[in-house]
């Protein structure tokens, strides 16, 4: 019932995640006439491409479907089977809504749809991440970067998207790629800030419970800690330290815990830039 009720949650939040991004291509995006990063982008530059120089408009969604056949292969034989299948959820809704949902202008400011069309593309996509998926694309090439090589990939997607970003440049003009840059960045920034899962932290924890707070987070995290004797100087009082590495994501959950066992614990927290050495991921199926 505990895992119906997760897949039912991922589901929902993968159709939300799909309606969010074919609304924000057909308001923002396509008002501002700029391009969003990733296979999507490149999907609406061979629009442009197609109606400017040959004078057809080319569908958004077969192209768009096929040019996330192989990553959606790599995604099902590198990342994961659900991982996959809920992603194509999201893909397909994409797909099928940005060639049915009609234009509708907000606003015609470039840069006020450079800025909040980019803040709802990065929170769509943390949508998709949340429930343990992706839009696809360079998203799916990102995440398998980022299980195999254990970094955070986001920001390498800049370079292909800037690729993209000067062609359109030189076949249409410079105004709306950079536009379009300040959405991307907006996004992928949106992006780094919120979600977690290749964030790491470090705790030292000052407690008299020890074994018990070292349960509890490899119960919680799968992560093993490491008990310290240190000296208390104020007091010269011999005291106990648990140190120890989890993802960003779980922390708060786990110094919920800490508190609930030791009211007192002394807790540092920081942020780990760099990590060597065996560190248990989750999986995403």
């Amino acid at each position: 019932m505990k895992n119906l009720s997760r897949d039912i949650k991922r589901i929902i939040l993968c159709v939300i995640a799909g309606v969010v991004f074919s609304l924000n291509i057909r308001t923002f995006v396509h008002t501002g006439g700029l391009l969003p990063g990733g296979f999507a982008g490149v999907t609406l530059l061979l629009q442009q491409v197609s109606e400017q120089f040959f004078h057809f408009k080319l569908p958004y969604g077969p192209i768009y479907i096929l040019m996330n056949l192989f990553p959606i292969v790599l995604s099902y034989r590198k990342i994961g089977k659900k991982y996959t299948v809920y992603s194509c959820i999201t893909i397909g809704l994409i797909a099928v809504l940005t060639d049915l949902i009609p234009p509708n202008i907000i606003t015609q400011d470039v840069l006020l749809i450079s800025v909040f069309g980019g803040i709802i593309n990065g929170l769509a996509t943390m949508l998709c991440l949340n429930a343990g998926a992706t839009s696809g694309g360079t998203d799916f090439i990102a995440i398998f970067i980022s299980e195999r090589f254990k970094v955070d990939a986001w920001n390498y997607i800049l370079i292909f998207n800037a690729i993209v970003l000067i062609c359109d440049g030189f076949l249409f003009g410079w105004d709306k790629a950079l536009y379009s840059i300040i959405f991307q960045f907006v996004s992928t920034q949106v992006l780094s800030a919120r979600y977690k899962r290749y964030k790491k932290d470090t705790l030292f924890i000052i407690t008299d419970h020890p074994q018990e707070i070292a349960k509890v987070i490899n119960e919680k995290t799968g992560h093993g800690a490491t008990e310290i004797d240190v000296l208390g100087t104020y007091q010269e009082t011999p005291r106990r330290m648990i140190y120890s590495v989890i993802n960003a994501e779980e922390l708060r959950s786990v110094l919920r815990d800490i508190a609930e066992i030791d009211p007192k614990a002394f807790v540092n927290v920081m942020r780990t830039d760099r990590l060597m050495g065996r560190f248990y991921m989750r999986p995403n199926d």
